[in-house]
């Protein structure tokens, strides 16, 4: 070959490469590894803060732009001692099992509390991911004790737990007896639990009445349900079927219908009752045959907000349906759940929805809604959507692994 046609050849070449980047196609994103790093970023930061102020901060959202750290009481505390676990098994470094335990140990006093019916999340999210991931025995009395609490609020003559007081602040308003949201189904795991370490059936007794009258009145003929059913508490009546959350009474309420598929399938985790599993699969053919369900399957803060398509997200109302689904897959595998959620969590994993690093209040998934009816938290990053988002990932790694999606807390 002549220089001439050499040096042609070598032009030709050259411009081939410029046109096709002459590269090797990018391998994709391994989207668990992606999100590992990405919440260990998120979650130093905010931890840096929490330790260099010396004291035990626990963070829920963002208020005007500020993080907003809330007390031990408050019903969202749990979740981020329930982040600190799962970025420990998700990463094994001893930094997020040390941080996971100081911050769960200074909720002990929780387990006392009888004044409203939240301590499943904030015990179960805390504790209970504490004996299961790190086989922390200790943490089986507090897990008893704040199930003896949660059951003081039981109604035998409705056969429910009774979520809120009507006594003081604005439940007190509504004309309520014996108020019970569909949320209070994301409590009785926290029940069944107790009954298994324990081998007292009253706390899995009692979880089963309130699932069973929950399934009868709180749910429409096209399996949406409602967020508030107030009862009698003598006789059993349901007197009034309503929202506090939503956008109107008849409205659906888009983090309900996440609570009560993801309750029904604990339900039938523990008791293998048909009924709940049929329920579960109800309320998803709901949600995801939904024409107003987006294409990206974040669902609007309400199915029946007026302005849609101009209506926030509600990334937390996802995450929880996602994590749900894949321990649905287990349950009744070949229909289509897993593939439901790998969508979520992609999409839940894209720059629409996770925030960069050192933004969003080192949060991880912007785009959540709280209460618009109250004016609170629009539109907000919020701890329990980070708290779903990692349980979906440990959930689709384990099953892509083969292994149990939910480790089970050992006793001996």
């Amino acid at each position: 070959m002549n220089k001439f046609f050499s040096n042609r050849w070598m032009a030709v070449a050259a411009a081939c490469c410029a046109l096709f980047s002459c590269k090797a196609p990018q391998q994709p994103k391994d989207l668990i590894q992606d999100n590992i790093d990405n919440a260990v970023a998120q979650f130093t930061l905010q931890t840096d803060i929490i330790e260099k102020s010396g004291k035990i901060l626990n963070p829920r959202t963002l208020e005007n732009g500020e993080i907003l750290y809330v007390p031990i009481d408050d019903w969202c505390s749990g979740f981020f001692p329930g982040c600190m676990w799962y970025t420990y098994e998700l990463t094994k470094d001893q930094k997020w099992e040390k941080l996971a335990m100081k911050y769960t140990e200074d909720l002990d006093s929780v387990k006392y509390l009888k004044w409203h019916h939240d301590v499943g999340f904030m015990i179960g999210d805390s504790y209970l991911n504490g004996l299961r991931i790190d086989n922390r025995k200790e943490y089986i009395p507090v897990i008893i004790e704040a199930a003896k609490s949660l059951s003081t609020r039981f109604r035998p003559g409705a056969g429910v737990i009774q979520s809120w007081n009507v006594d003081r602040g604005w439940q007190s308003k509504r004309g309520w007896t014996c108020p019970v949201i569909i949320d209070n189904m994301m409590n009785l795991e926290l029940l069944f639990e107790a009954t298994r370490l324990s081998g007292d059936s009253t706390f899995h007794k009692i979880a089963v009445s309130h699932a069973n009258v929950t399934l009868k009145n709180h749910f429409r003929p096209d399996n949406s349900c409602y967020h508030v059913v107030d009862y009698n508490p003598e006789t059993g009546e349901a007197l009034h079927h309503h929202t506090a959350q939503g956008y109107a009474h008849e409205s659906v309420w888009a983090r309900g219908q996440a609570w009560a598929i993801y309750g029904y399938t604990v339900c039938y985790r523990y008791t293998h009752d048909k009924r709940y599993l049929d329920q579960a699969e109800n309320i998803y053919n709901f949600i995801f045959n939904d024409p107003r369900l987006p294409e990206d399957l974040i669902p609007y803060w309400d199915y029946d907000a007026p302005e849609i398509p101009n209506e926030p997200r509600d990334a937390s109302s996802a995450a929880c349906t996602a994590s749900a689904l894949y321990e649905m897959e287990t349950y009744a595998p070949g229909k289509g759940y897993k593939e439901t959620a790998d969508k979520i969590l992609e999409n839940l994993s894209s720059p629409a929805y996770r925030a960069k690093v050192g933004e969003n209040g080192n949060f991880l998934l912007m785009h959540s809604v709280g209460s618009i009816p109250h004016g609170h938290e629009i539109d907000v990053p919020l701890n329990y959507a980070d708290y779903y988002f990692l349980e979906g990932l440990i959930r689709k790694r384990n099953f892509e692994k083969g292994e149990p999606i939910l480790k089970e807390a050992h006793l001996q």
